[in-house]
């Protein structure tokens, strides 16, 4: 799919979508739109994992570092199309000026396209950066009309006045047809971030022509959630490794009990269909750590995972399991791992996310972590980024790209090329 880049914006290079006024002069004095993804986890103000901000960064330095005066749109959350102060991206204007070159404090608008954002954007100096109050305060961002969507997209192009670009950088919502991802980049000159094309880049090779044995690791809590991507990855893969509470619908599929472990009934045919599929690729857990109630404090137990006692729900995967899984690993030249093993946020349930990360983390496959809670469990377990050849920032818009689906805002870019 050929795109405009970052790197032909910052050369002077022809906007993407031909016709629309502006582009082809470099950045130097110019505004640029930018839509990242920077919807972190908060603990009241409190940024709990940065790791959205810190991907965006590389992006919005070079801009500004070539002279752009550089407007960033986001989302936090799911507010209600109205503003609400516990969405706000106040901790996220701050943080990311501490993260850029010389701590450059960045302008927080009050407001999306209203009278704060016009005062912000229009005193905005060269090589400097602001961002616009969650874009999701506004109703029309996510909105299923395309006139209201584009209302929106002409008043925050309107922001930046002719002349401007605008770069897509939040691979994390290029699948979703939202205002500030898909229309803004029918409105003004568009570019791919260097972001969204690394992570295309990435996942490309996984798609294209891996290198094999090609083990695909999946957590998370249901089947429903990831039934398109095992179905799409199933014939491609050599090794499925199911884990997390999706794979207790798989073990009830095979006739055994589960005692009060998340179960999805309506999915055990369509788990029974799967097994019947997959053969031996689909591996499940021999072992699983049971509770008696879901707690940091329940006491617990690991057991066969065929013999889970009523009243106890599995929590995570056991040390059997751990290391059959990471005996897998340790074989294949390609890994995508998405969805935790277990639930890692309280400590006796993390030791199987923690397992399975650390052996991929060792191996030397080529090995992308597909976003969402797998990104986060790498930095809450403190395991090494740098073991990973790919950590994503896009959980949906990863396992949509797997599954063959277009992607909008990526398939947006690519308009009068």
């Amino acid at each position: 799919m050929a795109v405009k880049t970052l790197d032909d914006l910052l050369n002077g290079g022809t906007p993407a979508n031909e016709g629309v006024a502006g582009g082809g002069e470099g950045v130097s004095g110019r505004y640029v739109l930018v839509r990242s993804d920077l919807n972190v986890p908060l603990d009241g103000d409190t940024i709990t994992d940065d790791g959205r901000v810190r991907a965006a960064l590389p992006t919005i330095q070079r801009l500004a570092d070539a002279g752009a005066k550089v407007v960033v749109m986001a989302h936090l959350g799911r507010p209600k199309g109205s503003p609400d102060p516990k969405f706000s991206l106040r901790p996220v204007a701050i943080r990311l000026g501490e993260l850029l070159s010389g701590g450059t404090e960045v302008a927080l608008a009050g407001d999306v396209v209203g009278e704060q954002a016009r005062a912000v954007t229009g005193a905005l100096a060269d090589g400097r950066v602001a961002l616009l109050e969650n874009v999701r305060f506004d109703p029309r961002e996510t909105s299923k009309s395309e006139a209201e969507r584009a209302e929106l997209a002409r008043e925050l192009a309107s922001l930046v006045g002719p002349g401007a670009a605008f770069v897509s950088d939040g691979f994390g919502v290029v699948h979703r047809k939202q205002a500030s991802v898909y229309d803004v980049a029918r409105t003004l000159p568009a570019y791919a971030g260097g972001l969204v094309l690394a992570e295309l880049e990435v996942l490309t090779k996984l798609t294209s022509d891996p290198q094999r044995p090609y083990a695909v690791v999946l957590g998370g809590s249901k089947v429903s959630d990831k039934l398109a991507v095992i179905e799409a990855l199933l014939p491609k893969v050599d090794r499925l490794l199911v884990g997390g509470g999706m794979c207790f619908t798989f073990l009830a599929a095979q006739g055994h009990g589960v005692g009060s472990s998340l179960l999805e009934a309506d999915m055990v045919d369509t788990c029974k269909r799967l097994l019947a599929e997959a053969g031996d690729k689909l591996v499940l857990p021999v072992d699983v750590v049971a509770a008696d109630a879901f707690s940091a404090e329940a006491n617990t137990r690991t057991v066969a995972a065929t013999a889970i006692e009523d009243g106890w729900m599995g929590l995570d995967i056991g040390p059997d399991t751990v290391a059959e899984f990471a005996a897998a690993i340790g074989t294949a030249k390609t890994i995508f791992w998405n969805g935790p093993m277990g639930v890692f946020e309280l400590a006796p349930f993390a030791e199987g996310t923690r397992g399975v990360a650390q052996a991929i983390a060792d191996g030397d496959a080529f090995s992308v972590v597909g976003g969402g809670d797998s990104a986060a469990a790498v930095r809450l377990l403190g395991l090494p980024e740098d073991g990973f050849s790919h950590i994503s920032t896009g959980g949906g818009a990863s396992l949509e790209y797997l599954e063959g689906k277009e992607l909008p805002g990526v398939a947006v870019l690519s308009e009068g090329t």
